[in-house]
């Protein structure tokens, strides 16, 4: 196992240092000067012309590539144009709402879509089947921002149970987990559409394997034979959909935050692009892409504890 992890740890630093290099292109490539968006369209020339040396833009882009990647190094992810600001700092401040609210869609999206997945799979073509099925349709038809927007009209309106904007103070559990139910509810129940979805058809796949029709024959129980066997093999496929929703739910947490006024990476980014924040806009996008790869580390790291097979290819 240990090999394993070390392998899989190593062949992610690769592909981070890709990532970080498309970003580093991505950024520079984008129509406007950073200069001019933070300055105004009626400053000087010489004006532009300091803030642009100030920011490193004059110097040869190979020499602004080793200064992006010795900054990252160092944890260093610049000065803000607009703000002044560290970037690190807002970075910092709104990170774990984010991650709060990813995991938080993650747990609601497994603990309700793996149930209905089974009981679709093991009621195939009954009514339990059908409703299941329409339910994660409607889960895939249905934006983000509009489930929000009724969720808001019905517990926060309606019946005034959770608070409408906001996140909450971290020093406060019961008042944060108040302001994250609603949003972590409105991106769990779109999750719980894909994993209801992906969970029965990988269980109707593995029900037909012949270890399961061996289990049985033994007189195993069912429930023993759906959960043990058929579930565990059945979960690596499920866990790959998580990990790949998980970074959606990532970039598409930013209309869910705007929807419940919530502090997050997804407002900060769609502000650096309007003011035109450059260092702030490169710096959100390489916290993004650490993320990804990590989120692609963990689920590698999760298909060796679901089959011990794998620590060995």
């Amino acid at each position: 196992m240990f090999t394993y992890v070390v392998r899989r740890i190593l062949q992610s630093i690769p592909i981070l240092f890709v990532v970080l290099t498309l970003v580093f292109v991505v950024v520079r490539v984008l129509p406007g000067d950073p200069a001019v968006a933070a300055l105004g369209d009626y400053a000087s020339k010489e004006a532009v012309e300091a803030l642009r040396e100030k920011m490193g833009l004059n110097a040869p882009l190979w020499l602004q590539y080793i200064r992006f990647l010795g900054s990252l190094a160092r944890g260093d992810l610049g000065i803000s144009a607009i703000t002044g600001y560290p970037v690190a700092q807002q970075v910092v401040k709104v990170l774990p709402h984010t991650l709060e609210l990813t995991f938080c869609a993650i747990v609601f999206g497994y603990l309700l879509g793996i149930p209905l997945g089974i009981s679709s799979a093991v009621k195939r073509n009954t009514f339990v089947d059908y409703f299941n099925r329409v339910f994660s349709l409607l889960g895939l038809s249905v934006p983000a921002f509009y489930l929000g927007i009724l969720l808001i009209l019905l517990f926060c309106i309606q019946f005034p149970l959770f608070p409408v904007v906001g996140a909450g103070d971290f020093s406060r559990p019961v008042e944060n987990l108040r302001h994250l139910f609603l949003p972590g509810l409105t991106l769990g129940l779109l999750m719980t559409a894909y994993v209801t979805r992906m969970t029965r058809s990988s269980i109707l796949d593995t029900i037909r394997e012949d270890f399961v029709r061996t289990a049985y024959a033994k007189g195993v129980a069912e429930r023993v034979v759906l959960y043990k066997h058929v579930l565990r093999n059945a979960m690596i496929p499920i866990v790959t959909l998580g990990g790949l929703y998980a970074v959606v739910l990532i970039g598409s947490s930013v209309m869910v935050e705007i929807v419940f006024s919530r502090p997050g990476l997804g407002k900060l980014m769609v502000g650096a692009i309007k003011q035109r924040d450059y260092t702030t806009l490169q710096s959100v996008m390489v916290i993004y892409a650490v993320i990804v790869v990590m989120i692609n580390l963990a689920i590698d790291l999760i298909y060796g504890l679901i089959d011990p097979r794998i620590k060995y290819d």
